[in-house]
């Protein structure tokens, strides 16, 4: 059995932690691991294989938050743009033997009670092999209108059901034969794709039309751009499920959130006697049911409740509980404004390893810069600005227009606008350094790249 883990997101849920290219699944937000590394490891019991599918500028992230659980993907599946679960799925199954099973994860779920979940895919792997599409059904405990419900009669899926308002949401609780949709299937890969093509026959063939001119290397499946836009977008159940009459859904009782409010992260996460999440960096002097979250400023409340506050090194957020979902709508105004808050945090990450903002002004910017050992930054230059490095911990390979010298702690070098220039690190530990951009114009755009590591 397959761990297809979908790896998506757009980032505006659980903004600011989360952002287009740091999507939620990538942060440790209810304990030392990832949501990602956490459903990576859950389904390594139950699963003899793991196909990740990202956008591609989310690889390097996913690969390293793999290696820090010393797992490694069977396959990586990078889409240049996403197409929502049906393609997806679909670019997955074509990966896959017809007869080889896929457990369809998403990659920012939390799943508690591990136990159950391995008994309700056992029971899950039981009607897949028979030939049926088999998702999860989350059994309710209160009436929720952000989830989609399945309404079954045992095994059998009656039908799929669109967000409810509370009135309906609270019915379908009280019906006791609704289930929230999980957005987990399992699969044999070739049924999938016979259903799809049956149901969704555009998303079929554009799919298999984009598979087959893929480029494949050592486990990785790049799509090219043009073949990923020409298949429809569109969602598993809206193209399939909802339509198919050989689904199958196992009632599943197993500590699931799907992690899609800071109010599920708050009941998550351990909270002090007056129900205020604990955190060393707040101080709460008669303060009741506040979420607050920060890990660089120290956060103080006074007479205030039920508040969500967010702190991030480049935005602030402040929410009343229960109205976190209109965080979509600051994010939708900081794309008008081409704002990068809604992309990157201050820290972004590259194939040799990241960098953070320090600092900032019209005229000259501050970087920490950390290169992993073997990698290098491509050989670049730049004309508006000059550069001043600074190494702090590990030794450099610094080029300069083919001049090379070493670089330890404590020593720097300086490059003109015009100078063509790259650093290795070959050395064994992460080599830090501090760059210094002076110059008329700072956009990453400024730059010249030789070749492409």
């Amino acid at each position: 059995m397959i761990n297809v883990v979908l790896c998506g997101g757009n980032g505006t849920r659980l903004w600011p932690l989360s952002r287009t290219l740091y999507p939620k699944q990538f942060n440790k937000l209810i304990s030392n691991q990832s949501l990602f590394q956490m459903t990576a490891m859950r389904n390594q019991g139950v699963c003899d294989q793991t196909y990740i599918v990202s956008n591609e500028e989310q690889y390097f992230l996913a690969l390293d938050h793999l290696e820090e659980i010393n797992i490694t993907a069977d396959k990586f599946l990078l889409e240049p743009v996403g197409r929502n679960t049906a393609p997806a799925i679909a670019l997955a199954c074509l990966a896959a033997e017809e007869e080889e099973l896929l457990l369809v994860t998403p990659s920012d779920h939390i799943v508690k009670n591990i136990e159950q979940y391995v008994e309700c895919v056992r029971s899950a792997k039981g009607l897949a092999e028979q030939g049926y599409l088999v998702t999860f059904g989350i059994m309710p405990n209160y009436p929720e209108t952000g989830f989609g419900y399945i309404e079954s009669r045992g095994f059998d899926v009656i039908s799929f059901k669109e967000k409810p308002d509370k009135i309906l949401a609270e019915h379908y609780i009280n019906s006791g034969n609704y289930f929230w949709n999980s957005g987990m299937f399992l699969f044999k890969a070739g049924v999938f794709l016979r259903e799809l093509q049956v149901h969704a026959p555009e998303i079929y063939e554009q799919s298999l039309i984009a598979f087959n001119s893929s480029k494949n290397k050592a486990g990785i499946m790049r799509i090219g751009r043009e073949d990923m836009l020409a298949i429809p977008s569109n969602s598993i159940d809206f193209a399939l499920m909802e339509k198919s009459s050989n689904v199958k859904m196992i009632p599943s009782d197993i500590g699931w959130s799907d992690m899609g409010s800071f109010e599920a992260l708050y009941t998550e996460l351990p909270k002090d006697e007056n129900e205020n999440t604990i955190n060393d960096k707040a101080i709460a002097i008669d303060s009741y049911r506040n979420m607050i979250i920060s890990d660089q400023r120290l956060i103080s409340t006074i007479d205030i409740e039920d508040l969500i506050i967010v702190d991030t090194p480049d935005a602030l957020l402040i929410s009343k509980q229960g109205s976190s979902q209109k965080v979509r709508e600051v994010v939708e105004v900081l794309k008008v404004r081409g704002s990068e808050l809604c992309d990157n945090h201050v820290t972004a990450y590259r194939p040799w390893g990241n960098h953070t903002v320090l600092d900032s002004t019209d005229n000259y910017k501050i970087k920490k810069v950390i290169i992993k050992p073997g990698r290098r930054l491509q050989a670049q230059k730049h004309y508006h600005r000059n550069e001043h490095w600074i190494v702090v911990k590990g030794t450099a390979l610094i080029t300069i227009n083919k001049e090379q010298n070493i670089l330890r702690t404590n020593e720097s070098t300086y490059i003109k606008s015009g100078e063509w220039h790259y650093i290795e690190n070959l050395g064994k530990i992460d080599l830090h350094l501090i760059e210094v951009q002076v110059g008329e114009y700072l956009e990453e755009d400024d730059i010249v790249r030789e070749g492409d590591d």
